[in-house]
């Protein structure tokens, strides 16, 4: 089963947003948010021209996404925002796979971070980046949306 990464765009945004879902539900264990009263999570990371957005399929059938912010003029580094692979395609390599595409895809400074409680995250990174076979240096802050955090940071040359 390869893997395929697409940019969303309208024709698939309908899918981004299905799965946006069950990230938002999976890690509403740790943020304690809750779905509005339509039963749908606020999403945290728009899906705009600040924002590249991809899809991972298998065989057609959608895995999981990346939603990455873009250089701006406040801030030069890309930054994953959003990061999702469904529970039963974690262990065959493909959130590994889906992040060297995505970091291929946009050379230059690269910051990720954790949330407190997301540990699993933290070594997912870990690996995924130390794979990618680029140093890294990992620190301990605090975000001003998100509170206590881990963060990565690296840099792919193009």
């Amino acid at each position: 089963m390869s893997l395929e990464v697409v940019q969303v765009i309208d024709v698939n945004k309908g899918v981004y947003l299905n799965l946006a879902q069950a990230y938002e539900a999976e890690f509403s264990a740790i943020t304690e948010k809750l779905p509005s009263q339509d039963g749908l999570f606020e999403l945290d990371t728009p899906l705009d021209s600040d924002h590249a957005a991809y899809l991972a399929l298998v065989d057609n059938v959608p895995i999981g996404f990346a939603n990455i912010r873009l250089p701006n003029e406040s801030d030069s580094n890309f930054e994953v925002c959003e990061f999702y692979i469904i529970p039963a395609c974690r262990k065959a390599q493909h959130g590994s796979q889906l992040a060297h595409i995505v970091f291929a895809l946009h050379p230059g400074r690269w910051v990720i971070k954790q949330i407190l409680g997301a540990e699993y995250a933290t070594e997912f990174w870990r690996r995924a980046i130390q794979q990618f076979g680029v140093p890294f240096e990992q620190v301990k802050q605090v975000d001003d949306y998100w509170g206590p955090v881990t963060m990565q940071q690296f840099e792919v040359i193009g």
